[in-house]
């Protein structure tokens, strides 16, 4: 197996001039690859002004193929299921936002097994002090002065913006490709594993994924998004989706409490966007997460989030099985009668009908009150506790998260999205589409096609990021070939580097 050599491959340097030199080929190329054009509200169904509703029959086929022979043990498993939820939700309400481990950027090295342990089980986390305050302020100021000379700047909604269609502001270069932010992503993707020891993929080189950002302002009421699950919906479900790794088939055979959210290798087959949805997510994010540049409290229009990990995952996958025999006295309420919730009350539906509860093809998950009521989610979603300019708060890729439903604050809330991204080959290869994007101006390859950037003024190039971290940053970009050769590197790892480095045009 040939390794690249740092010392001998190209970095952007050369390929970018090969890149931009091509001129009007290369930017068809890049827009050919592009998505509709759209906004965060297409994303997700709720937004879109859709309702949920049984899908087409295939889905029905589907839902007996995944529990046909096993259904005594899947009923056995969802009653176990309903009253361990019983006991943890009275304990996530009563702590509320204390429940969410946090830690100081400087800690990381010596994380203590208490927030190790929490992290595990909640799957959420703030690391504090990433940037320094002043650092992450002078950012916001720079993307508003982006956004004012650039007034052609998409955003949702459009007669109030709260969410901006921006990518490749100098900010958001800044921040993704800043050395002390690639640490604390290394040290979250590091909570993961592989059961096989070849696995072509390394939790320790961190890829960038271009997201979006936020500036929420006082009063706002329509960036409202309930409960959700980012990539993907239906495809939880499906064979050639999530499927394809056999990434939920311990929930599929009634025993949930096996089931490992931390296990990385099912995931590296799992295609999570078999709709092309505007907003879907291709690459496999270990985390999603956003980047602090405000002062933010609970209400004050942050995130909340669902801290349950492995057993929301278990409950919403398997509540399309199961129907109650006497129906809530009212189906709307926010909190539902004992008897309703009742295990007596449920059971296995047959036949199966083609409903996946707050699933809808090309959008992601949504969860509510009244399709899932044993989460209890009035009470089981919790703010995420007060963060300040700098901080960095993650959340597991299963996780249920939402946004306050109205900003009450006094000032602004904002954050630009970062999620963190292992080294795979599957994220190598939309990095590369991504990187062409990026030289373009073009959305990221996931979200809303469109000029969005091209001509946008003041829009940063390759040598911006190499100005912030010429090594780990350029790379994490595809922007400069990884060094298979470096020490201490598993088999698996020292593959998918050179995987990569051929994806994105390097050679040894």
């Amino acid at each position: 197996m040939a390794s690249c050599i740092p010392s001998r491959s190209r970095t952007l340097a050369s390929t970018g001039r090969r890149l931009l030199t091509t001129g009007t080929k290369q930017s068809a190329a890049a827009a050919q690859g592009q998505k509709k054009e759209g906004d965060i509200s297409d994303a997700f169904a709720s937004l879109s002004g859709l309702t949920f509703r049984p899908l087409e029959p295939r889905f029905a086929d589907l839902k007996h193929r995944l529990v046909a022979g096993i259904e005594e043990a899947l009923q056995d498993s969802w009653n176990k299921l309903l009253a361990s939820l019983r006991e943890e939700i009275p304990l996530i309400a009563e702590l509320g936002p204390k429940i969410v481990p946090s830690i100081d950027f400087k800690d990381l090295a010596n994380a203590s097994p208490e927030f190790r342990t929490e992290h595990k089980k909640r799957g959420v986390a703030v690391i504090r002090n990433v940037i320094p305050q002043q650092e992450a302020l002078d950012l916001k100021q720079e993307l508003r002065d982006y956004i004012a000379a650039n007034p052609q700047t998409k955003a949702f909604p459009q007669d109030n913006p709260q969410v901006y269609e921006l990518y490749w502001s100098p900010s958001q270069i800044k921040a993704r490709s800043h050395p002390n932010l690639i640490q604390a992503q290394r040290f979250l993707m590091e909570f993961w594993h592989s059961r096989d020891p070849n696995a072509l993929i390394s939790s320790s080189h961190p890829l960038i994924y271009a997201d979006r950002l936020r500036m929420r302002l006082p009063g706002d009421a329509k960036f409202a998004l309930g409960p959700h699950i980012d990539g993907g919906s239906c495809e939880r479900w499906e064979e050639s989706g999530y499927g394809r790794g056999g990434v939920y088939d311990a929930i599929w055979k009634g025993r949930w409490w096996e089931y490992d959210p931390w296990e990385s290798s099912c995931r590296l087959p799992v295609v999570s966007d078999l709709y092309n949805g505007v907003g879907a997510c291709s690459m496999f994010r270990m985390f999603q997460g956003w980047l602090s540049m405000s002062e933010t409290g609970p209400y004050e229009g942050t995130l909340l989030v669902n801290p349950l990990l492995s057993r929301a995952t278990a409950y919403f996958l398997l509540r399309p099985f199961f129907s109650p025999k006497k129906q809530a006295a009212d189906p709307t309420a926010e909190h539902f009668e004992e008897s309703f919730l009742d295990s007596n009350n449920w059971e296995l539906e047959s036949p199966s009908s083609s409903w996946l509860h707050g699933a809808t093809p090309g959008h992601g998950q949504e969860l509510r009150a009244a399709l899932h009521p044993h989460l209890d989610l009035p009470w089981s979603m919790v703010h995420m506790p007060k963060v300040n300019p700098g901080d960095y708060v993650s959340w597991h890729c299963d996780t249920i998260h939402a946004v306050d439903k109205v900003h009450a604050g006094k000032s602004d809330s904002s954050v630009m999205y970062i999620p963190a991204c292992p080294l795979t080959v599957q994220n190598a290869d939309f990095v590369g589409r991504q990187r062409d994007a990026f030289l373009q101006g073009y959305p990221c390859p996931d979200f809303g096609g469109g000029v969005g950037e091209s001509k946008h003024v003041g829009r940063p190039g390759a040598k911006d990021v190499e100005e912030v971290d010429p090594e780990d940053g350029m790379r994490a970009f595809g922007l400069k070939a990884w060094d298979s050769e470096e020490s201490g590197l598993t088999m698996g790892q020292r593959e998918v580097m050179d995987r990569a480095n051929k994806l994105w045009d390097f050679y040894a």
